[in-house]
């Protein structure tokens, strides 16, 4: 593959270019996209000319370009993604008929979530979430479940570095992060109250695959003036657990599976009273 001088290929290049297009950003100019992946003018206008050609971006209004559908045709063939959806969403739709607010399910990408699907009803309380977008996986409700179940490197990542504060309730004390990620794996859920949104309540359960690996996070935003979010549980907890199962995971044995979850200081803590 054609190297740079600066010795990276131009697919790290061309990589960089797509990743700039978020939901903040769905258009850009050739001069931004210049600027905000470093590189210069000249390089980027012909990355983003190949692009076009091949689909993977379009033309918009205003010497704009942005992403194109032959990049979304690419992406929806996976079957990583197609077969959770798939799988997730009969689940998913039964659970928003008792939530009536916003049913979600995310999975780990990096140190963030990446929301596969999402239901929503009309006149639901405001919801940062997107299909195919990303979330801190510190101050979400999926997030959270996600970190607690992941490996304890990643744990030990994360914990180890600033953590952003988006509301006064977002967990960014390692100690108290800690003892949030024990009491996830004990009691198989979370409540994560205006953590990333003063708006909204998160509750999410993981998700498992045939190994007993949670691959997953099933949750549900819901307005924060709910005076008891906790009654979602179970029927969140039911939905994951058909869910886990559809994909093979044996979940007749709640205690065997959370004991694929690694294992931290802490766990072994007795659960704080309320």
């Amino acid at each position: 593959m054609a190297r740079s001088n600066a010795g990276e290929s131009v697919l790290t290049r061309a990589m960089r270019i797509l990743r700039l297009f978020t939901p903040s950003s769905p258009t850009l100019t050739v001069s931004q996209i210049a600027r905000r992946a470093d590189l210069p003018v000249a390089t980027a206008h012909r990355i983003v000319a190949e692009l076009v050609e091949l689909g993977a971006l379009d033309r918009a209004e205003g010497k704009q370009v942005r992403m194109g559908y032959q990049l979304w045709e690419l992406a929806s063939r996976s079957s990583r993604v197609l077969d959770l959806r798939e799988v997730a969403m009969p689940f998913m739709e039964d659970l928003q008929t008792v939530v009536r607010q916003h049913t979600q399910i995310g999975v780990l990408e990096g140190t963030d979530v990446l929301y596969l699907e999402r239901l929503s009803a009309r006149g639901a309380v405001q919801n940062i979430t997107r299909i195919a977008g990303r979330l801190p996986i510190h101050a979400t409700s999926a997030g959270l479940v996600l970190l607690a179940h992941s490996p304890v490197e990643l744990q030990e990542e994360v914990l180890a570095r600033p953590l952003r504060r988006y509301t006064a309730r977002t967990v960014t004390d390692p100690a108290r992060l800690r003892s949030l990620l024990a009491q996830i794996r004990r009691e198989g859920f979370v409540v994560a109250a205006q953590m990333i949104s003063q708006a909204g309540t998160g509750v999410a359960v993981p998700v498992r695959d045939a190994s007993g690996k949670v691959v997953a996070a099933l949750s549900v935003v819901i307005p924060a003036a709910d005076p008891n979010p906790r009654a979602l549980v179970p029927a969140l907890l039911a939905a994951g657990r058909g869910i886990s199962r559809a994909l093979g995971a044996p979940v007749a044995d709640e205690d065997v599976l959370r004991s694929h979850g690694p294992r931290l200081p802490g766990d072994d803590v007795r659960r704080p009273s309320r």
